[in-house]
């Protein structure tokens, strides 16, 4: 799959994963991170502790919780042991499953072709419910223990029954031709729903503000998934001349389309515009450095995100920037000893 290479989405992941790890009932916390550039609704994890996020996730996720729902049902998948289990399960199916046939064989050899074929579909379709009803079981575990997690790490629980009919009602529109890839991993149902939205009500609700630091993500997103920057900086002026759920992460969105577009001016005119509340945000200074590198501005960037990294030594979205500066500004030699630094 192709994966993103996005320090600062991948920075914000990842502390986010964190705090639902340390609330979760996993035990080896020792938890590696794949983002994948993805339009589709989909998380998956991984025997090892790999959790894999497509970008397009963010797309539908309004909110902060939203997102931890499907990454705090994930971990769940962990802690339970969910595909270990399954294949134990499989194992201990194989032979039932092999003298269901034998005897269908057995059947059609004595007693005719169709009271064989008919035991052969009757043994298939035990074994598919079976199967299905395992892993139905696995998903409701998964909800119960996801969204416990999100409880102990200070979430809206109450977001979980909206980003299931949130995804639900992606794969309506779908049409039924290109249904979501979460959901062929993850049916949903309406009781399903029903049952998780029963469960949250056991909690109090959470009136959470409005995640920031989540917003400038989603509008990262939006850039990646774009065809064209054009296409990008039409759709945050019409958000900007709505009702955004975050009028400064619409604004942050346009700097980054308009600098990707090669409009560095109209980029420095938007981001003084959300900069001069919050100096120190690290979306904004990296963003100022990237103007610069689009206006051929190289040593301007890389005075400015040295000077962050001694405030900030050893911050990663920081040191690759900064990276990505010296290499525009004919220092390889420099960049290369940064990164080596930075692996380690």
């Amino acid at each position: 799959m192709p994966t993103l290479d996005d320090p600062l989405l991948f920075d914000y992941l990842e502390n986010l994963i964190y705090n639902l790890v340390t609330h979760s009932q996993l035990e080896d916390r020792r938890v590696e991170i794949v983002l994948v550039d993805n339009p589709t609704i989909n998380a998956f994890a991984v025997p090892g502790g790999v959790i894999g996020i497509h970008n397009g996730l963010l797309m539908y996720a309004q909110t902060e919780d939203e997102l931890a729902t499907v990454l705090a049902h994930e971990i769940a998948h962990l802690s339970q042991r969910h595909f270990s289990r399954g294949v134990e399960f499989q194992q201990s199916q194989q032979p039932l499953n092999l003298a269901a046939m034998v005897a269908g064989f057995l059947l059609m050899a004595t007693a005719g072709t169709d009271a064989g074929m008919a035991a052969l579909a009757a043994s298939q379709a035990a074994a598919q419910d079976s199967a299905l009803r395992y892993s139905r079981g696995n998903e409701q575990e998964a909800d119960r223990v996801g969204m416990q997690t999100m409880v102990e790490a200070g979430m809206d629980p109450h977001a979980a029954p909206a980003m299931f009919e949130r995804m639900l009602q992606a794969s309506r529109y779908s049409g039924g031709k290109r249904v979501p890839e979460f959901l062929r991993t993850h049916p949903l149902s309406e009781n399903r729903i029903a049952d998780t939205r029963n469960r949250a009500r056991q909690y109090p609700k959470q009136i959470r503000p409005t995640s920031l630091n989540y917003q400038l993500m989603r509008a990262r997103v939006v850039n990646q998934l774009a065809d064209t920057p054009e296409e990008a900086i039409q759709r945050f002026r019409s958000e900007l001349d709505g009702k955004p759920r975050s009028r400064e992460a619409a604004h942050y969105g346009l700097v980054l389309a308009l600098t990707a577009a090669g409009r560095a001016d109209e980029a420095a005119l938007e981001l003084d515009a959300i900069w001069s509340g919050d100096r120190d945000r690290l979306e904004y200074v990296i963003a100022d450095a990237e103007i610069d590198l689009a206006r051929n501005q190289p040593q301007r960037a890389v005075d400015k995100l040295t000077a962050q990294l001694q405030l900030s030594p050893g911050n990663h979205p920081l040191t690759m920037t900064y990276a990505q500066a010296l290499m525009k500004n004919q220092q390889p030699h420099v960049a290369e000893e940064v990164l080596q630094d930075q692996s380690k």
